[in-house]
């Protein structure tokens, strides 16, 4: 089974990198860079610079962003990274960047159009993403795409990555290292993720909106330092990244398939843009123009991908332990950080992986319960989140290719329903923000 699951894995993103880089690429294109142009406003929107109190939605665009990035800043750049490099070489890193890139264009979209065709019921209660843009905006005929995506998300929120992980750095300290501590601290880690995501999304967002901020300082802050220690080999890591992203010498057999294949698959787990995940929290925004949290949104890759990720992959490449352990995934990152800040950074990225591990798992909940609501109704959430609480224990304790085998075929299937609507209804897009745009220029004149 594992085998079976292994190669339908590697099949599903063999054809999902050209959809989601081509979707991407046609963002960019069609919008002619315009939401680029608008960096520095969507800062001023995150810090809450043009909100109202009236505005409709949930959470704030801070929180919005924060809880999304709780889902990608954690161990989707920790030790997806670590685990991009081991299998297919430093060059994996700029296949990644590509993801971002292309990502910044494909988030505005995603997220403006999960504003868009949000519903909103009686209670101010929201309810985002791509079934309920594809419910709300696309032929009825379409809605079997929006069943798919909601199935497809039941697999790929589970927190099969995250769980497995955390799990793997705590048993790596010479304490817990003793027969059965997998499964006693899947079960512990499944309370403490209960009590957490059974208070729903405004709880989850309470907590990323300082955990995830405090969490990336401290991490990206530590990284710095390390960097700063080996400024020499900065560049040299640089080169190592380009010269072998389209080389593939760092992979078995030399493919430069391979590099790129499984760059761009550990950069959408990094970013999410395009998988529709980030739209579920990002809709339910309190916002007064979908542009709004469009704009907001594609800050998301900027700090997860192109910042976070490459901190990560050059102190791995400075180290050199990707070339000397047989070490994988969280644990090749706590060697790095190990052989250049010593104890104090085996510490660091200790707290940080606890921290992000568990908000990731939190986050995630969220997403999949938003999926049962809409396959199953309000009784689908609860039953769901119990799912989530008994997977965090099997996920603990199963081998971290399969966790993560898993978790990309959810992501994979995920990409297609939100890829085709959002590509189908870019024009409204486009409308909507060349308003919004031209309001802004009148405030300026």
């Amino acid at each position: 089974m594992q085998n079976f699951i292994s190669w339908l894995a590697n099949f599903v993103w063999t054809w999902n990198v050209p959809i989601l880089v081509g979707a991407g690429i046609f963002f960019l294109i069609y919008s002619k860079l315009a939401p680029f142009k608008y960096v520095l406003h969507a800062f001023d929107l995150l810090r809450g610079k043009y909100s109202k109190e009236e505005d409709v939605g949930e959470v704030t665009h801070f929180q919005a962003l924060t809880t999304a990035l709780s889902g990608t800043i954690g161990l989707g750049n920790i030790a997806g990274v670590a685990i991009a490099i081991q299998l297919a070489g430093p060059g994996a890193i700029f296949w990644m960047w590509l993801t971002a890139i292309v990502g910044i264009a494909t988030k505005f979209f995603t997220c403006t159009l999960a504003v868009m065709y949000r519903d909103v019921d009686e209670h101010g209660n929201v309810f985002s993403g791509p079934m309920y843009v594809i419910k709300n905006a696309l032929p009825a005929s379409m809605m079997p795409l929006a069943y798919f995506f909601a199935a497809a998300g039941l697999i790929g929120a589970l927190p099969g990555f995250q769980s497995n992980q955390l799990v793997q750095i705590v048993g790596d300290l010479p304490m817990f290292q003793f027969e059965g501590f997998n499964l006693i601290a899947g079960l512990v880690l499944a309370a403490v993720t209960g009590v957490i995501i059974l208070g729903g999304l405004v709880r989850i967002a309470k907590v990323s909106q300082w955990l995830v901020p405090s969490m990336s300082f401290l991490y990206f802050g530590s990284i710095v330092i390390a960097l700063i220690m080996n400024f020499d080999q900065i560049i040299p890591a640089f080169k190592t990244i380009f010269a072998d992203a389209f080389t593939g010498s760092a992979v078995a057999g030399g493919s430069v398939i391979a590099v790129i294949i499984m760059g761009i698959r550990r950069g959408a787990h990094s970013n999410e843009a395009g998988i529709g995940t980030e739209t579920l929290v990002h809709g339910a925004a309190k916002t007064s123009d979908p542009v709004k949290q469009g704009l907001v949104a594609m800050l998301g890759p900027i700090f997860d991908t192109l910042i976070i990720c490459t901190s990560t992959a050059l102190l791995i490449i400075i180290s050199g332990v990707w070339l000397t352990s047989d070490s994988n995934g969280v644990t090749l990152t706590a060697e790095a950080f190990s052989m250049l800040l010593g104890p104090i950074g085996y510490a660091v990225l200790f707290i940080c992986v606890v921290c992000f591990g568990a908000s990731t798992i939190f986050t995630y909940s969220f997403y999949g319960s938003a999926c049962s609501r809409f396959l199953f109704g309000e009784k689908g959430i609860k039953i769901y989140q119990w799912v989530i609480i008994i997977f965090v224990v099997v996920f603990a304790v199963v081998p971290i290719e399969l966790a993560m085998n898993i978790i990309d075929i959810g992501f994979a299937m995920m990409a297609i329903p939100t890829l085709v609507s959002s590509v189908w209804l870019a024009p409204k897009v486009i409308a909507k923000a060349k308003s919004y745009f031209a309001s802004l220029e009148s405030m300026k004149a």
